[in-house]
């Protein structure tokens, strides 16, 4: 609902600090309305709420694996407020989007987590998952993203 925006962001913001990273968030409420509520949306959220207030949030959107040929779900953020964790909402959420991908034919849930959080790698391995230790990410952003836009072809 458009009325969730202020406290989805708050959780983002809330997840950032829990990541020991509170002044990366740079996302108005704008820009995740405009994602979240544009014509053809590429972004999705899943609220969780106890006593009608907003405990915890999955954001998502799609990918693509071109060796299964089918979409998947890229779970961008997983938070449950401190006070609502252990209650089952962060299960409820992932069998959310588990849900989802399946009755929508998608092939798979995957999503980043820090190496130093057990508290949520221990819960994501009891609900099977599994890691992908051997894969390495990279990211372009900023001025390494820029500089590579203006690199003339060899």
């Amino acid at each position: 609902m458009p009325a969730d925006v202020p406290v989805i962001l708050t959780l983002i913001k809330e997840l950032a600090a829990y990541e020991r990273e509170p002044d990366a968030v740079t996302a108005a409420e704008a820009d995740l309305h405009a994602a979240l509520f544009a014509e053809h949306p590429h972004l999705w959220c899943h609220v969780a709420e106890v006593d009608g207030e907003v405990a915890g949030v999955a954001v998502w959107f799609l990918n693509f694996s071109t060796w299964a040929g089918r979409h998947g779900i890229y779970l961008e953020d997983l938070y449950v407020r401190p006070e609502h964790r252990g209650t089952g909402i962060g299960l409820a959420l992932l069998r959310t989007l588990a849900q989802t991908a399946s009755e929508r034919g998608y092939g798979r849930v995957e999503w980043w987590v820090l190496g130093w959080n057990t508290p949520s790698i221990d819960f994501y391995k009891r609900v099977g998952a599994i890691a992908m230790d051997e894969w390495t990410v990279f990211r372009l952003t900023g001025d390494a993203l820029a500089d590579l836009v203006s690199v003339p072809d060899a």
